[in-house]
């Protein structure tokens, strides 16, 4: 077992915490969002939010050597009622006509803004397993960021035609 270093359970409180208050905006986004394909999008990705908070608990164990680190992690840290949620949700509020579409870009600027914190995390950290453990939370996160703008350009009817026959996900045609 890896000692647990104070970069390392950082990186972990702070990727847990991203993970519930994503979560938390999605199962709120959902609650306020009228059309019953948003409502279960939104549920969707809340539910991706806990599988995420899975993956990294898996990863955490895995790049520290065990599960010592959760020792270190208080659960009252994490559930704290977040004032970034409660803002995202007025922000929703006030565009009530189109919230499914601000639900959408507000759930597009969490995840490029954990990904930025990821990205700005590894720079500063000089632990090899915590830059392992901002790599892999980066790609999970752009990964997110990436189904969301496939959304976004769907409602919009903006980007490609993902229905059409001739376009392939492999790049052949």
């Amino acid at each position: 077992m890896k000692e647990v270093s104070e970069d390392i359970l950082g990186i972990i409180k702070d990727a847990l915490k991203l993970e519930i208050n994503g979560r938390e905006f999605f199962n709120l986004a959902a609650e306020l969002t009228h059309n019953e394909l948003g409502k279960k999008m939104f549920r969707k990705l809340a539910d991706d939010e806990v599988k995420h908070l899975a993956v990294f608990s898996k990863l955490f164990s895995s790049v520290m050597g065990g599960e010592d680190w959760k020792k270190h992690v208080k659960p009252e840290e994490l559930k704290k009622e977040s004032e970034v949620i409660k803002g995202l949700v007025a922000r929703m509020k006030r565009e009530e006509s189109a919230s499914e579409l601000e639900g959408i870009r507000i759930g597009m600027e969490l995840e490029n803004k954990a990904v930025e914190f990821f990205n700005e995390s590894a720079q500063e950290v000089t632990d090899p397993a915590a830059k392992e453990i901002l790599k892999q939370i980066c790609d999970e996160e752009r990964f997110h960021y990436d189904l969301l703008q496939a959304q976004y350009d769907s409602v919009t009817h903006d980007g490609f035609w993902l229905d059409s026959a001739e376009f392939q996900m492999n790049g052949k045609y």
